[in-house]
């Protein structure tokens, strides 16, 4: 019996892969998965920061599937850590097979968010979940 994996995380995103979005194999570009794991640290990030946030880091990324056109791609985000100014996250992509309930994951990664105030400095993370 083989054991049903399931995303970490929390849904932070969920998108549709289109004709523009792919190669002309049908194939999703990486670049295009990895922009849509970077909205969603945003989002989460700037939630949990109460403000804004920047990209200060991706750490080691592997494509274990293609994403194709028609597939839902849904992101996860879990805060595994809140710093002074920064927050690690771990970002899975998942796509949702066109047509179907099958979801296989795609990739996954670390991103490190940096809150910043209102002239772009680094600021504290407000204390919270």
């Amino acid at each position: 019996m083989t054991a049903v994996i399931k995303p970490n995380g929390e849904l932070t995103l969920r998108t549709l892969a289109m004709p523009a979005d792919a190669n002309a194999a049908g194939d999703i570009f990486g670049g295009w998965v990895m922009a849509q794991m970077d909205l969603s640290c945003g989002i989460r990030a700037a939630e949990r920061a109460r403000g804004r946030v920047v990209t200060a880091a991706v750490k080691e990324m592997a494509f274990a599937l293609p994403v194709k056109i028609g597939d839902t791609l849904c992101i996860y985000t879990d805060v595994i850590k809140v710093g002074r100014t920064s927050m690690t996250l771990k970002v899975e992509a998942w796509a949702q097979r066109y047509l179907s309930h099958v979801m296989e994951k795609v990739t996954d990664a670390i991103f490190v968010m940096v809150a910043l105030d209102a002239t772009g400095r680094p600021t504290p993370v407000p204390p919270g979940e």
